[in-house]
């Protein structure tokens, strides 16, 4: 079949290119098609049926076009099935041969060729072959996300103490994109910042070595979850501090997931969505409107109109209030309070769960793959923002140098990056920031919990 075809496309385009030469008008351009972009589709392999009806025969839109002794692909084949650019003369030339496609190709990348004009992205930039008086490529000069010098060098010296990794989900994206998208906490306010931290009685030198919330408290820590392409860590984390707290000061009897989707979509003063939101008015919010679960109003990483109004009751919306009669239609908390230091962070979590923090972030923690992260001197110049997550835990663990202590913490993007969603970074010296603004609040657990036998409850 392959060998008939081969013939049968050699003789017909011949024939075609002796009509056309001899024809007394022999404008080219129309022969651009397009041809296998108006049957919506190119195929793999070698398939005879993929074909166009052209000047009397046939071309071809299948991988197999460009193999046969002659090409008998469509003329937007190359830029349509290939994404490469075929100039298309045109005048037609004076002999029957057809143009030798070896003659076009000007660019090489990674041992291919390609013709003048073709248009290829490298990681976040798009490079173009050429020009009128340049054969080589010239391309965009975007900060790309993933960075293949900056994960080598960590990964192959290591006193840097932690490892790095591509993510697919972040190549071919930008830095900016990264820090635009991919964090989302509005710097505090200074009003904010001058927010005096609460002061507890305790004895700093009998908090344990290690502590994790998930193993103190086993199914009532909230799942990792993913802000996707919006800049939402401000409402993942608020959202996920008052569902842990909730599930924990009841003791599991007010388990819930509370929707970050709700503070997007309604939480919208002074706030702005997917492009970032302060914490303060955050918590402000959860404090006099109140959440409602993930199951009434779905994270979908994007602005969608509030559906739960302050004021609207929830079962005209389509959800269901909370399970305890005194409780209103809405899961409310307390004031937030700020938490002055390392020990003051490490005994609220023993007494109420997870707490949240914002820190600074720099280009090569979007690549962290595992370990204790400690930002290096790789991207100092660069661009930076700040993120909200949730501090669970902490722990040491012996190094070169010496005992290295970290805090464990619950990220925003997916439990495939890092260390299953979670990354370790130093403790005790404000890395990246991270013990400069933590906060924490009291759920309003339904009273009754505390007052009625665990029995009676259920």
């Amino acid at each position: 079949m392959g060998w008939d075809r081969s013939l049968y496309s050699c003789i017909a385009f011949i024939s075609v290119f002796i009509f056309a030469s001899s024809a007394p008008f022999d404008d080219f351009s129309d022969l651009r098609g397009p041809y296998c972009e108006n049957r919506g589709r190119c195929c793999n392999g070698r398939q005879d049926t993929c074909a166009i009806p052209i000047l009397g025969t046939l071309c071809y839109c299948d991988d197999f076009c460009n193999n046969t002794r002659v090409d008998d692909c469509c003329p937007d084949y190359w830029s349509f099935c290939r994404g490469i650019y075929v100039p298309i003369p045109t005048r037609i030339p004076t002999t029957s041969r057809a143009p030798e496609i070896e003659e076009m190709k000007s660019c090489t990348y990674n041992g291919v060729n390609y013709f003048q004009k073709a248009r290829i992205k490298v990681n976040c930039n798009e490079c173009l072959c050429g020009g009128e008086l340049n054969s080589n490529w010239t391309c965009e000069t975007n900060k790309c996300l993933i960075d293949g010098n900056i994960i080598k060098t960590i990964n192959e010296e290591s006193p840097y103490g932690w490892t790095a990794t591509n993510y697919s989900e972040f190549y071919g994206r930008t830095l900016a994109d990264g820090i635009g998208l991919r964090l989302g906490t509005l710097p505090p306010q200074r009003f904010v910042l001058r927010m005096n931290p609460v002061r507890r009685i305790y004895d700093p030198n009998a908090l344990p070595r290690f502590f994790d919330s998930e193993e103190k408290w086993p199914g009532l820590v909230s799942d990792i979850q993913d802000q996707g392409w919006c800049a939402s860590s401000w409402a993942i984390s608020t959202a996920a501090v008052a569902s842990d707290r909730y599930a924990i000061v009841s003791k599991g009897y007010e388990k819930v997931q509370l929707s970050a989707q709700n503070l997007l979509s309604c939480n919208t003063k002074g706030q702005q969505n997917c492009e970032g939101g302060h914490l303060d008015r955050a918590w402000s919010f959860v404090r006099y409107n109140g959440l409602v679960d993930e199951d009434c109003f779905p994270y979908a990483a994007k602005f969608e109109k509030c559906l739960v109004k302050r004021k609207g009751r929830l079962l005209d919306a389509g959800c269901q209030p909370p399970p305890y009669k005194e409780r209103k239609n809405r899961y409310t908390v307390t004031p937030a309070y700020r938490l002055g230091n390392e020990t003051d962070i490490m005994y609220e979590i023993t007494r109420s769960g997870p707490v949240q923090a914002t820190m600074k972030v720099y280009h090569d923690f979007f690549m962290y793959r595992g370990g204790i992260y400690r930002h290096t001197d790789l991207s100092m110049n660069e661009l930076q923002g700040y993120h909200s997550v949730r501090i669970i835990g902490w722990g040491e663990e012996y190094t070169f140098n010496g005992v290295q202590k970290y805090w464990k913490v619950a990220n925003s993007w997916g439990p495939n990056w890092g260390e299953n969603g979670y990354f370790r970074i130093v403790r005790g010296v404000d890395e990246c920031e991270i013990e400069s603004f933590v906060l924490a609040v009291w759920p309003h657990v339904d009273r009754k919990i505390f007052l009625t036998n665990a029995n009676e409850i259920i």
